[in-house]
């Protein structure tokens, strides 16, 4: 058991704990969370004993092995599956140890440890994991040289997975996994067989991957049961009491003050005036909870273009002459809200950077709406904001005709108020840096989003904000991220990228996340013996959404609404235009097909849009019944 007694610490004065505790039961799993900057991280390192308590004490079983995912893999010529191996010491030290051993007693106790640890299936479970995050054989064999800083991190991450230490301590782990590395890492965490503590803001991994929440709040810490879904409820309600209560005490006290007030003066109503007196002063004031400071993100929004507002027809795209993908045939409507699925390394980013125009066609053609603005946003920008300027400059840089005030406000809509406005950008912190960047790809009020991983580094409330604003955004989004919650939430359609090929993908999130488990994408199977690829996952009784999920659909079903007027609103206006003779006797041949094609394009989408409508409205009567 991890036990933390009445911790205190503090940093350059600022206290982070004052009489903290918390008691962690053996072998369960347990996400840490909280606002960014609450000290997390640093209740890491006070466990593992890398800072020093003010106060208090935190205590685990003796010889009880912690281990956390290492800065960085060094780029060196060990190849992945070594680096892993290596991260076993007792085995890499039994195994050189039987290479000199002379000693007959020894070399016997040698080789039974070594079948008493697993030592000879060791090879076969470090390549699993490193599958898990995302490498096939021939990687797992390359040097780790070969490899960017973000690739190590996993390999880093495999190697502390199959040490399996006692207490396994994870500080957002997913921020360097897609979506399949994300989903293998959720299966593997359910089932490992020791203890962990994982800081983490993504909450498809908090409600499947652990089985209690350790909630870091006013220097304090709260253990929850159940998952977060469960954790949040919880807190609601107790919110909602502690307020409820709060409310009722302030009447009892003002009743008692009005009695002290009207008769402490009469001397018939004096002892009585003075008993209320001495109750008032007893009364243990019940502080009704205050509102944490609501994250909001809000987008500028683009004007309504005729659809498509992009399609590509037979396109090939790719780096140095080699396709990476072929024969694409997309349409994207002002509407739309996909997701990308797919493995890395097998296009998405490619994709990404071709409807956002950053890497041109190899062949066929590309059109895109004469007015189109594409707004773009990459983990990588994030570390290519100037660290020496401040979010003002950034944004006095692409706006410097705008007042002051008129920037400012800009940054509060992304919740950077006025210090961190005036704030350089290497102090900030990473969730800061994500939603200024966030700001500069949505500062044109782009007709269409592309968002590629845009969570890393931001907090739930942030991801909540993010949701809310996609919700309202009145453009096209293109979104890649490894957070099941958001693509559910914000995606109404999914692509799979696979095999040079971009295609539809009909069915679900979860059925997607099923198909991942069962080994079905390329080899990222579950340590257990994957299920047939034949066979489907069993049918689930359908559960009803939370309320979050409820508010979503009834803000898409206001915004197809929307949609299906003002495409109605074309389609009639380009109507007339095609039935008047004066556009025939004025106009080519060629320019009266664009306006023919314009008005098919425009029956198109306001199909879809309606049947998006009535598909929203179908979902919300059924969760009112």
């Amino acid at each position: 058991m991890l036990k933390i007694s009445e911790i205190n610490f503090a940093i350059e004065g600022r206290p982070l704990f004052e009489g903290a505790s918390a008691f962690i039961p053996k072998g369960h799993k347990v996400g840490l969370i909280g606002r960014n900057g609450t000290g997390k991280t640093t209740l890491f390192k006070l466990i593992r004993g890398e800072l020093q308590l003010d106060g208090g004490e935190i205590s685990i079983p003796a010889k009880a092995r912690i281990g956390g995912v290492a800065q960085e893999v060094p780029g060196n010529e060990t190849s992945l599956l070594d680096t892993v191996l290596a991260a076993d010491e007792e085995r890499a030290a039994l195994l050189a140890e039987s290479e000199t051993a002379s000693d007959p007693g020894r070399i016997a106790d040698i080789q039974t440890r070594l079948v008493d640890i697993d030592a000879w299936s060791a090879e076969a479970r470090a390549a699993t994991i490193l599958s898990g995050m995302g490498f096939n054989h021939e990687q797992q064999l390359m040097p780790c040289s070969a490899f960017s800083g973000g690739w190590r991190m996993r390999v880093a991450l495999a190697a502390v997975l199959f040490s399996e230490p006692d207490y396994l301590l994870l500080d957002e782990p997913t921020n360097y996994l897609d979506l399949e590395g994300s989903v293998w890492l959720e299966n593997y965490l359910a089932k490992y067989p020791h203890t962990v503590l994982i800081i983490s803001h993504d909450r498809g991994l908090l409600n499947r991957a652990v089985g209690a929440i350790l909630h870091l709040e006013n220097k304090t810490l709260t253990y929850y049961t159940g998952p977060y879904d469960q954790f949040a409820r919880q807190r609601a309600e107790q919110r909602a009491v502690l307020a409820a209560q709060a409310k009722k005490q302030d009447l009892r006290r003002a009743h008692l003050q009005s009695f002290v007030d009207r008769f402490k003066a009469k001397a018939s109503k004096a002892k009585q005036a003075q008993s209320r007196v001495k109750m008032l002063e007893k009364m243990e004031i019940i502080r009704a909870p205050e509102d944490a400071a609501r994250t909001v993100l809000t987008f500028p929004e683009p004007e309504e273009l005729s659809p498509p507002i992009l399609t590509t027809e037979n396109v090939s795209v790719g780096y140095g002459g080699r396709a990476v993908l072929r024969g694409l045939n997309l349409r994207i409507d002002q509407d739309d809200r996909i997701a990308l699925l797919g493995q890395n390394g097998e296009g998405k980013s490619t994709l990404a950077k071709l409807l956002s125009n950053r890497l041109a066609p190899m062949q066929g053609q590309m059109t895109s709406a004469r007015k189109l603005r594409v707004g773009y946003f990459a983990q990588h920008q994030v570390d290519e904001l100037f660290v020496d300027e401040t979010p003002l400059q950034h944004l006095m840089r692409e706006r410097p005709d705008e007042g002051q005030s008129r920037l400012r406000a800009r940054l509060a809509g992304f919740g950077l108020g006025a210090d961190q406005a005036e704030t350089q950008v290497g102090r900030l912190s990473g969730g800061q840096k994500a939603r200024l960047s966030l700001l500069l790809a949505t500062l044109p009020a782009p007709h269409l989003l592309i968002l590629d991983e845009p969570t890393n580094h931001l907090d739930i409330e942030s991801r909540e904000a993010l949701v809310e604003a996609l919700t309202t955004y009145s453009g096209a989004v293109i979104l890649v991220s490894h957070d099941m919650h958001l693509l559910s939430m914000a995606a109404d359609r999914l692509w799979l990228v696979k095999g040079g090929q971009v295609r539809p993908y009909e069915d679900d999130l979860e059925a997607y996340r099923a198909e991942l488990l069962q080994g079905a994408r390329g080899g990222r199977a579950e340590t257990s013996a994957p299920a047939k690829l034949s066979e489907r996952p069993k049918p689930q009784p359908a559960k009803r959404r939370s309320r979050d999920e409820v508010l979503a659909l009834r803000a898409q079903a206001r915004k197809c609404e929307e949609r299906v007027e003002k495409l109605t609103t074309m389609r009639e206006k380009l109507s007339k235009r095609l039935a008047d003779p004066a556009l025939y006797a004025n106009h080519t041949g060629a320019e009266v097909e664009d306006y023919q094609r314009k008005y098919a394009d425009i029956e198109v989408a306001l199909e879809r849009a309606e049947a998006r409508w009535l598909a929203a409205l179908e979902v919300l009567e059924q969760e009112a019944a």
